[in-house]
């Protein structure tokens, strides 16, 4: 059976027309369309009215023949009478006849050869450069490989030569990354294995001697060396470019300099150094042998207690280290009484001195390299400024050291504050737990988190904070905020106390490398961003 309209007959379409009402003369017929919508189309088919023709081949549309013209003025429409004469007035795209027919012969009149030759040239013009295109991205893709580092140039600072080592890993631009992603995805984590302390700016560690570099990290070095080769270097240029990272090539004297410890002008770099170097071992004389007065054997003693616990493990067992690393310490507590020596301090020695060395050998990993090694003057080079630049550090965060150390108390309230406000979950499932925030934070504080990322993420975490105004006192609270919410998962599914506390002791970082440090450091400017101007944000 088909459509309810297909079994209408003469008989019915008389009762239909009889029915039409007195008066109804005076209708309009409908207007183009409407009559489409009420009736369809009618066609004979032998004998008999049907509404749609059933051809399935036929596109809906209405055709002009060729010849015909169109009404330039609107035709006013027959008065019908009758629902015969409607139809017949009536005209549909069904009842047309062959449309594809009409269309090619249309299609034949109105195409010009000189337009279709002009068309199909422009087409094989096109073809022509899209093959060029693909040519030139694949000649690019081939010539797009590791740079060996050995084609690179050494380049000469003051009087230190800079020699040839591992660069920075890919790593996205911090602050690029803040605005592109601006919260931080934890199933972006990619830990890496590396072996040596700085390795984690390669993607993967190799224990070959060669190392190489990708075009990006030596855009990015040619930058930096263009950057610290001028007369006088822009130092809010060089923040922002390290921002993202510094590659270890150019890291000693960028982190010499983003310090404070160096001057801009490159001309009074020189004459600075030996000035200060010269400073640092006339204390050496002047303090270093009242170590063993009775004012000073318990800061002595203490100092000799905790440069067995530095990281990494090969390097502080080395005599000549802790003999180092001894007189550092030693010098500072004695010239800063008003703090005097607090276990942590010791740490914080540590990211100065393996940068430093790394200015004075090559590829090889520092935690295995014999330190004594190294020429008598070098290694007082490196130990004067590593002092001078631990030096610059503390003075920012000295209410860290003071008694009962005020300044890492407020850091930790801050904390408790913030994360109550970022992730309340979190906050409540550590309170619920009586874990308090001073148990596992309070060394976040005072140790700069190196005791929860390996040296080589520290090392990174670094670059970051010597190019962020107060990055070591100030950006570091939004670091460990991120860094705490960072294991949100982790923190949620323990429910105990002590688990909870061994846990957050512990935390599992042992992989982490520049990709970590990166997603970190992008959230933490996301909630820097979102708090730092408006502290009543984080307190509820």
């Amino acid at each position: 059976m088909g459509s309810g309209w297909d079994g209408v007959n003469s008989q019915e379409l008389g009762r239909a027309e009889r029915a039409v009402p007195r008066g109804s003369e005076q209708a309009e017929a409908p207007r183009s369309g409407e009559g489409d919508e009420v009736t369809g189309a009618m066609a004979n088919d032998g004998g008999r009215k049907q509404f749609w023709k059933r051809s399935g081949s036929k596109v809906p549309g209405s055709l002009i023949k060729p010849g015909s013209k169109p009404p330039t003025t609107p035709v006013k429409l027959k008065k019908v009478s009758t629902f015969q004469e409607f139809e017949s007035n009536t005209s549909d795209a069904w009842d047309l006849g062959d449309d594809d027919d009409e269309l090619l012969a249309m299609a034949a009149e109105s195409l010009n050869t000189d337009v279709v030759m002009e068309t199909a040239n422009k087409v094989i013009q096109n073809h022509s450069k899209l093959q060029e295109q693909n040519k030139l991205q694949e000649e690019q893709l081939q010539e797009d490989k590791p740079v060996p580092f050995s084609e690179l140039p050494s380049v000469a600072y003051g009087d230190n030569k800079l020699v040839k080592s591992v660069s920075e890993s890919h790593t996205s631009s911090s602050a690029e990354c803040v605005t592109e992603n601006s919260s931080m995805q934890r199933s972006q984590s990619l830990p890496h294995a590396p072996t040596d302390p700085l390795e984690g700016e390669v993607a993967d560690h190799d224990t070959s001697a060669t190392w190489a570099l990708t075009e990006r990290e030596a855009f990015r070095l040619d930058k930096f060396k263009q950057l610290l080769a001028g007369p006088n270097t822009n130092l809010d240029e060089l923040r922002k470019l390290s921002w993202s990272g510094i590659p270890k090539q150019v890291r000693p004297i960028t982190w010499k300099l983003l310090s404070g410890y160096l001057p801009a002008n490159v001309d009074r770099r020189e004459g600075t150094l030996q000035r200060k170097r010269k400073e640092y071992f006339a204390f050496i004389e002047q303090y270093y042998d009242s170590r063993n007065d009775e004012n000073h054997q318990d800061t002595y003693r203490q100092i000799h207690i905790d440069i067995p616990r530095m990281n990494p493990e090969a390097l502080r067992l080395q005599p000549k280290v802790t003999e180092i690393f001894e007189r550092i310490l030693f010098i500072w507590a004695i010239r800063h009484p008003a703090s005097g020596y607090v276990q942590g301090i010791n740490d914080l020695v540590t990211p100065f001195f393996v940068v430093f060395i790394c200015e004075y050998i090559a590829a090889e990993e520092v935690e295995n390299f014999d330190v004594s090694s190294l020429p008598e003057e070098v290694l007082q080079n490196i130990e004067a400024d590593s002092y001078w630049c631990m030096s610059k550090l503390l003075d920012g965060i000295q209410d860290n050291y003071t008694f009962a150390q005020p300044g890492i108390q407020k850091k930790v309230k801050m904390l408790e504050e913030l994360v109550s406000r970022i992730d309340e979950q979190v906050h409540r499932h550590l309170d619920q737990h009586e874990v308090k925030y001073l148990q596992f934070a309070f060394r976040w504080m005072n140790n700069l988190l190196m005791r929860e990322v390996p040296l080589r993420c520290t090392i990174r975490l670094w670059d970051t904070y010597q190019s962020e105004p107060e990055g070591f006192s100030h950006f570091h609270l939004y670091v460990c905020a991120a860094f705490l919410v960072r294991w949100r998962k982790e923190i949620l599914e323990e429910r105990d106390f002590q688990e909870l506390l061994i846990f957050l002791q512990n935390l599992p970082t042992m992989h982490w490398g520049n990709e970590d440090m990166s997603v970190l450091l992008a959230e933490a400017y996301r909630l820097k961003f979102a708090f730092a101007d408006a502290p009543n944000h984080y307190k509820k």
